[in-house]
Formats: structure tokens, sequence, C-alpha cells
């Protein structure tokens, strides 16, 4: 706003003015009856006088106030430390600080100062970013029912930490990452692929893991494949069985023909005939 101060005295000849303010020097000199300010400032709040002189002397006013009121100006707000925090203790400072004892996680995001008079208030914010390493990863499998021989399969792992990590998959027995990121996916998944697999969350802070252990069960297509190959093996054994026996009976077949065959006996054309008879009849005398 606008403000007037005027200084006057009786004097002849008339009086020549100039002001003064307490502890400071106007240069150049403020002369005249009056002082404006046409739009004065909060550093303009001060002790004023006024001194009047003529050749026949000089007398000087008393000090007059003015006391600028005005609207807050914005606030300065500013963190101590200045560095990242976690689990620390913020300094105490004069009145309107505002103290964290300890300092946790949950206390990261914006803050917001607000100075208020009876002329106006006014506000400022800082945004407090407190870093901290991995929490324990929590890791889920998707689909979560059995996992089916030559299906697809999916770990998922998460962790809360700040900055945000990153993420590595080992499977047990194996120095060697499976895979980096937060999702790992298995196309067409073998019985070769059960067994624990971990998760490793890490940023600058820390790092943490969980493990889950992956169970595959034979699918359909699987049981299948394996009852057409026990068929076709019970198969080959009845056929092989049923050979051999028929081999055997082949073979007692030709033996027992060989046995029934006729023997031919070839007979002497002139047989020879020899005529026995009793002996004791040969000895008795006829009558």
């Amino acid at each position: 706003s606008s403000v007037t101060l005027t200084c006057s005295s009786d004097a002849n000849p008339a009086a020549r003015y100039t002001w003064n303010k307490e502890n400071v020097y106007f240069k150049p000199p403020r002369k005249g009856p009056q002082l404006v300010f046409s739009s004065i400032l909060s550093s303009d709040s001060g002790q004023y006088s006024c001194t009047a002189e003529n050749e026949l002397g000089t007398r000087t006013s008393q000090y007059r106030s003015i006391d600028v009121k005005y609207v807050l100006k914005r606030p300065s707000v500013s963190v101590s430390p200045s560095a990242e925090i976690e689990n620390q203790t913020l300094p105490h400072g004069p009145e309107g600080s505002y103290n964290f004892t300890s300092i946790r996680s949950e206390d990261r995001g914006n803050y917001y100062c607000k100075s208020e008079n009876q002329f106006g208030q006014s506000n400022s914010s800082l945004f407090v970013d407190v870093q901290y390493g991995p929490r324990r990863p929590s890791v889920s499998v998707s689909p979560s029912a059995e996992i089916v021989d030559g299906s697809s399969v999916t770990l998922i792992c998460s962790s809360d930490a700040n900055p945000a990590a990153n993420y590595t998959w080992y499977k047990e027995n194996e120095d060697s990452p499976k895979a980096s990121g937060q999702i790992f996916t298995i196309t067409d998944v073998r019985p070769e692929h059960s067994g624990d697999y971990s998760c490793e969350a890490q940023n600058r802070r820390g790092r943490q893991s969980s493990t889950l252990h992956l169970t595959v069960v034979a699918g359909n297509l699987t049981m299948i494949t394996n009852i057409t190959r026990l068929t076709v093996v019970v198969l080959m054994l009845i056929l092989l069985l049923l050979l051999s026996l028929w081999a055997r009976k082949k073979k007692t077949l030709s033996s027992t023909a060989r046995s029934q065959n006729p023997v031919e006996i070839e007979l002497d054309s002139c047989p020879v005939y020899e005529n026995i008879s009793d002996p004791a009849a040969q000895t008795e005398d006829p009558e």
C-alpha cells in the first residue's frame, strides 16, 4: 500500500526539511516536507524523524515508528541430514521443526509446512526419500494347481525396496542364474524341472531371498504315451511267447511223426524152412 509521512515547522524564513531513518543513511538524502512510500515494503519498517532548518537554526522531530504488516512469505523447508537415511534420528531444531525420532520406510513421502498469521497464510512442501534394502521376497507360482508335464509355468517374485530391487532366479545345485527379472516363465515343463527355485532381490542397500519348491506331475498325454509304450512291450512279449510255444510245438510234432513211420522189412525170395520136431517123438519106435 501507499504511505506518506508529513513534516511541518513554523519558521521564518521557511524551513527546509530532511528525512532520517534510525541506523540508516539515505543516499541521496530524502528532502521535502513529505516522505512518500508508493508501495511500502516490510523492509521500510523502522523509526523515522524529520529535520527542519533555515539560516537561523535547526530542529529535529521525535522518531515515529512505521511497522509494516504483511502476508507470510513462502516458507523455506529443508531436511537434515540431507543424505539418504534409514532408522536414523533427525536432529532437533527450533520451533517450526518436525522431528523423526526414528525414521522408517513408511515415513517416505511429501511433507507440507504451513505458516499463517492474521494477514494470511502460505505453505511449502518437501519430499522425504527414505531408502532401504529389500524386504524378504514373496514368491508365487502360476498356475497354483498341479504343474503338469508339458505345460507352462510362471514364477513371480516381489519385494518392497527403495530403490526398486533387481531380481535373479536360481535353481538348487546350480551356480549360474536361471533368469533375471521379477517374472520367470518355464515353457514345456518336464519332470527334470522339479526342484527348489530361489528368488534373490537386491539393491544397493542390501539383498534378501526366498525359495519355492516346484513339483511336475505326469499329464494325460504322458500317461497315454506311457500306457501305449507298456502295451506295445506287453504285446511284443506275448508275441514272443506265442512264437516260442509254436516253435516248441512244431518241434514236438516233428519228433512224433518220425517215430510213427512204418519199418520196411525185406524178406528172402527163397526161404529155407527147417522142420523142427519134438526129439522125444523121434526116438519112439513104431509098433
